[in-house]
């Protein structure tokens, strides 16, 4: 493992840092980090949409994406050392890891010529947001289960059925669709993807209400809704190829965030040191400073499991599973330190609808993370991940496999 900046990459983070601190105002260390990867409010949406086209503006939106698409032509380390140097900014919800993370290196690695060109500039400006359309109520860790329909009508496809869990589908101009247009063969073997616009006749987003008291997820309903063929992303009946890149580049993008979860150990620290418990600062109880002790550790393994994917990323290679190990064991820890934070903050860490105190920000880190532990993959599937790819384990028995979805009940 290799923690030191190859000369080009502490070239590449010399010049990101004299970027931003032209360009944003530094965090003064003492407000807890949110990673927001959603907007809660339209001003949001028009604060990080003014950012991503600075970022676009000065060359540092798109690192990884080719020269000719009009990217940095950067490697992923790159990109990994600008999250880490933009985080320490306070800049607007990076409601972009959809469309720049997630969509782009789809598009790039199996859309059209023509998919590319209009739609690619929009990405990296900020002018287009995105949202990815696959999990559905009865089909969300077995993605191949979706049921959503997609019939063919001459030049066109029809789209009928329903998605669940669309991260800002009420702010998103468009939308990578999976569907299934073929019931006759396995499951793995009957769907295809769409690029969609989300203001198309027969869509509809509905808000969901989650516990933290964000609406950031949604509901969208398809119904009779009409697809030029030309929207089709990849080959019919090929979309199961084409979501494994896009959920390969999601897991990526999770795993090499701009911090953990948005969560330190200092954090805690800071607030032991500020709440009481019998009479004395709770920072002084031997419980209390153990159980920190031990979040400091996991978080610090944490790191050096993101310093693995990095030297691998640094050296050329492919990382191989660590973005699953990554992703399972930070469900977890976000979920316990904010647990453990609200039982130091007492009885106001409930209080209120909207907090913006220090207790009702840790409520919603709490409230938000089981929720984090499902998406991206649940806890489940990264370790039959783990299981199967990185211990050689016997593959999960998968009884319907080969069967043709038509017969599955």
């Amino acid at each position: 493992m290799d923690f030191s900046d190859t000369p080009n990459e502490a070239k590449f983070r010399k010049d990101a840092r004299a970027w931003l601190a032209d360009n944003a105002t530094l965090r003064d260390g003492t407000e807890k980090v949110q990673d927001a990867f959603m907007a809660n409010t339209p001003e949001e949406v028009t604060a990080a949409q003014a950012w991503q086209k600075r970022k676009a503006d000065g060359g540092w939106a798109g690192i990884t994406w080719p020269k000719e698409h009009g990217g940095r032509g950067g490697d992923e380390m790159q990109q990994i050392i600008w999250n880490q140097e933009e985080g320490r900014y306070k800049v607007p919800p990076n409601i972009f890891v959809v469309s720049s993370g997630l969509v782009a290196p789809t598009l790039i690695a199996h859309g059209t010529e023509q998919q590319k060109t209009e739609i690619l500039p929009t990405l990296l400006s900020g002018e287009g947001v995105w949202c990815q359309l696959f999990s559905e109520p009865a089909a969300g860790s077995d993605l191949a289960g979706i049921r959503t329909r997609a019939r063919r009508d001459g030049d066109d496809w029809v789209i009928t059925g329903q998605k669940i869990w669309t991260s800002g589908a009420h702010y998103s101009g468009y939308g990578i669709l999976l569907a299934r247009s073929n019931v006759d063969v396995a499951k793995h073997k009957g769907l295809t993807m769409f690029v969609v616009k989300m203001d198309a006749p027969g869509i509809e987003a509905r808000r969901i209400k989650q516990i933290s008291g964000h609406s950031s997820f949604n509901e969208v309903f398809f119904d009779e809704v009409r697809i030029p063929d030309s929207d089709r992303l990849g080959p019919v009946d090929g979309g199961w190829r084409v979501a494994m890149t896009t959920l390969t580049n999601e897991r990526y993008t999770l795993a090499i965030g701009r911090s953990v979860g948005g969560m330190r150990a200092e954090e805690l620290i800071a607030l032991a040191a500020g709440v009481t418990l019998n009479g004395r600062p709770a920072i002084e109880n031997d419980q209390v400073r153990a159980k920190i002790a031990e979040f400091a550790s996991r978080q610090r393994g944490m790191e050096f499991t993101s310093y693995r994917i990095m030297t691998a990323l640094s050296r050329g290679k492919e990382p191989m599973v660590e973005g699953s190990i990554g992703k399972l064991l930070l469900g977890k820890l976000r979920q316990e330190m904010a647990s453990f934070a609200l039982e130091l903050s007492g009885s106001a860490a409930g209080i209120g609808e909207t907090p913006k105190d220090e207790a009702g920000l840790w409520r919603v880190d709490y409230l938000t993370a089981p929720g984090n532990r499902i998406s991206g993959g649940s806890d489940e599937i990264q370790r039959n991940i783990i299981a199967e790819r990185l211990l050689g384990m016997p593959p999960e028995i998968r009884a319907d496999k080969d069967t043709p979805f038509s017969q599955l009940k």
